[in-house]
């Protein structure tokens, strides 16, 4: 058996740990575990959206559809863009971004990514031979170091990825400063993929800027507000021609059929969205209010539906500050995985205001026992 060269270089991607896994070492109850790791929707997904897979599931010895027109023209009009500008994808935005790679990448080309940011275009690009090359973000106020993206951009630079809310630091990207990278690569073959995973969040967004540069690609998923994480779907929203492209390469039965009838359904469930967005929004201003008034911890200011968590003062690393939580009940992500991240970071995702309002207890009562 012999490996690609690119698969063995590859380092793991480190996922959280499962409620599954948590019970099984840490003797817990499942009922008892809250789940701030991984920027789920806590409130669960729309009572229509779970009516009609019902309903489908009837239907699943068939095989999906493949034009997802309908799809397509619920996206469009949630976007503000036409059905032309839009692609699907099947395992959420992760495969919007292999799609790229597939259309776009070849052997040697650069990517740009300002470190810290989410960790899976790399993963997914460098078994096509990608290079990754790494840009800034400024800690001090949570920017982006706009010159570091600018200075990386060479003749090998075939896409540069911009995260915002940016992930795990929940700051937005000013579209002044996306406009400005836009500018540096006029002329050039590169891509400026825009990651609005969590733009809902943040009630901002880029879209306008298809319109206007026809190397804007704007990646978004349906696994945050729109509670899908466990459905599996994301989208792309780019110039037409760009989208002709990719659709030559993405699999055709990608999206499966009750992934479809939820996406569908949610999609038209206008209140759904808008409690999720509000009770999303809530959440995550009492969990900055709260954790800003520990003294030990440096909160980052967020528009997502997370938030980083500095713990250096804590004087725990964040493996063993996430273990300490575990062993209570509560699931953060340790960041020490996170390219441009220390081993003293935390993420903490929305809950609900009963989660919230526990996590701050135990979160106290943790780090008043650490500095005893």
């Amino acid at each position: 058996m012999k490996i690609r060269n690119a698969v063995k270089e590859l380092d793991p991607y480190v996922p959280g740990k499962s409620q599954d896994e948590i019970v099984e070492e840490f003797g817990l109850k499942k009922e008892n575990i809250i789940k701030l790791g991984s920027n789920e929707n806590p409130w669960g997904p729309s009572k229509k959206a779970i009516s009609a897979v019902k309903d489908e599931a009837n239907f699943i010895n068939r095989y999906p559809e493949s034009d997802l027109k309908d799809l397509k023209e619920e996206i469009a009009s949630y976007s503000g863009s036409n059905v032309s500008e839009i692609i699907v994808g099947g395992d959420g935005a992760d495969e919007i971004i292999d799609i790229l790679a597939k259309t776009f990448i070849e052997p040697k080309d650069e990517f740009i990514v300002p470190l810290p940011s989410y960790m899976y275009y790399e993963f997914l690009f460098k078994p096509y031979g990608a290079i990754p090359v790494y840009a800034k973000w400024n800690f001090d106020d949570n920017t982006l170091n706009l010159d570091s993206v600018i200075s990386a951009i060479t003749e090998k630079t075939k896409m540069i990825f911009l995260c915002s809310p940016n992930n795990p630091t929940g700051a937005l990207i000013d579209q002044k400063d996306i406009i400005k990278v836009l500018k540096a690569t006029k002329n050039t073959d590169i891509i400026v993929v825009i990651d609005e995973a969590y733009f809902e969040y943040s009630e901002v967004n880029n879209v306008n800027l298809v319109k206007d540069y026809s190397n804007v690609f704007i990646m978004r998923t349906m696994s945050k507000v729109l509670g899908l994480a466990g459905m599996r779907i994301g989208y792309g929203i780019a110039n037409s021609e760009m989208i002709e492209f990719m659709h030559r390469i993405k699999p055709v039965f990608s999206l499966t059929r009750l992934s479809y009838i939820a996406a569908l359904n949610t999609l038209n469930d206008k209140q759904y969205i808008q409690e999720s967005i509000e009770k999303g929004i809530e959440s995550r201003e009492y969990l900055f209010n709260e954790l800003s008034k520990i003294k030990s911890l440096n909160v980052f200011k967020s528009y997502s539906n997370y938030i980083l968590i500095g713990i250096k003062e804590t004087g725990k690393t964040a493996k063993e500050f996430s273990r300490k939580l575990l062993k209570k009940g509560i699931i953060v992500r340790d960041c020490t995985s996170f390219k441009g991240l220390d081993e003293y970071w935390i993420r903490a995702s929305i809950g609900t205001m009963e989660e919230d309002k526990k996590f701050i207890e135990i979160i106290n009562k943790l780090i008043n026992e650490i500095s005893e």
